[in-house]
């Protein structure tokens, strides 16, 4: 049995040059990957800007939006609270949530960050694996900060099959090694190509920004979506990552 992951930071719904709304685009393409599991990052959890004159404003909610009909099961970690509403990081899941939490990992007054963590179980198995999606600082010092709370959080957990993903904005490759070696996690598409993946910017991905880690699962296959649409829709390129749950 595989269970198939799909991160990807959707920038609002909005293209690179935040010119163009396409959350229906999106939408479109998600399903067609047809993922057990998304990890989003930079959604609306809701913004009521009465001057807004986008078509299909009404769907600002995009979590809701997103999940609708396919992933009955969702969390959404609310970050950044701004006058017109707010942000932050979701999961969406096929596969009943036992419970979610979200954890502050603020480092300073301008980056709003968050870690959110969601407990599934597959039902035809009764195996429970704890979910865990992130955006990082642009900061290297913050991203150090947020490095070691996540592996405080993680490490609580570190019975328990974990898949912890999101946009680290590590493009130095920095922080990313320090998780693998302290929590002895695997980087899918690291430990499968020898490299870590360019995602951004996604119409010419020259900088490896995204992660997806496990911890006590087996990977089986990793690409960066960078074909078609991909690479006109957010500003990064998502990952989709297959992983073996028999083990």
């Amino acid at each position: 049995m595989k269970l198939r992951i799909l991160s990807y930071n959707i920038h609002k719904g909005f293209t690179i040059t935040n010119r163009d709304f396409i959350l229906e685009e999106m939408r479109l393409a998600l399903r067609e990957m047809n993922a057990d599991i998304l990890f989003l990052q930079e959604v609306l959890g809701n913004h009521d800007d009465k001057k807004c004159k986008i078509p299909n404003w009404a769907t600002a909610i995009q979590f809701e939006y997103l999940a609708d009909t396919v992933w009955p099961h969702f969390a959404y970690g609310k970050n950044a609270i701004y006058p017109e509403g707010h942000h932050g990081n979701a999961i969406l899941s096929k596969f009943p949530i036992v419970d979610w939490s979200n954890h502050v990992i603020s480092t300073n007054r301008f980056e709003h960050r968050g870690l959110l963590k969601a407990r599934i179980q597959i039902p035809q198995t009764g195996q429970e694996i704890l979910l865990a999606n992130t955006h990082l600082d642009l900061t290297q010092k913050g991203r150090n900060l947020q490095t070691k709370m996540l592996i405080q959080h993680l490490n609580r957990d570190r019975d328990l099959p974990w898949i912890l993903v999101g946009d680290f904005n590590d493009w130095n490759k920095k922080v990313s090694p320090v998780i693998e070696s302290e929590l002895g996690a695997k980087e899918v598409f690291k430990s499968l190509h020898g490299r870590y993946p360019a995602t951004f910017p996604s119409f010419r991905p020259l900088l490896s920004l995204d992660r997806i880690f496990t911890h006590k699962l087996t990977p089986l296959s990793a690409v960066a979506l960078k074909d078609g649409h991909w690479k006109t829709l957010s500003d990064h390129l998502p990952l989709y990552v297959e992983i073996d749950l028999a083990t």
